[in-house]
């Protein structure tokens, strides 16, 4: 039987999120809901903490998955338990990501 996965956001994620949201918001009010919804979404979508791949610039525990444009970045911290520690728009540069 498959274990569930508690999946945490850290502040900075959270406040990523809300940048993102009154960043779309400018550009379209209708589209906002979309694109926060999917991040959010997706992010439920976790089922087990191996489920994406490492991260390319952060390696290990660092996993990220992509949304749209967004490059949502977790860190594994046991088998059950995940945080979600940053989005990351990937039309920037990667250097920005921070460990």
């Amino acid at each position: 039987m498959q274990k569930l996965i508690t999946i945490f956001w850290d502040n900075e994620a959270k406040a990523d999120l809300k940048l993102i949201f009154e960043f779309i918001k400018l550009k379209s009010p209708q589209g906002v809901r979309n694109v926060i919804r999917d991040i959010v979404l997706q992010s439920k979508n976790i089922h087990f903490v191996e489920q994406y791949q490492v991260d390319e610039f952060l390696g290990e525990p660092y996993r990220r998955m992509i949304v749209r444009d967004y490059k949502i970045i977790y860190k594994i911290h046991s088998e059950t338990e995940i945080r979600i520690l940053q989005i990351f728009d990937t039309r920037q540069n990667s250097i920005k990501l921070k460990k």
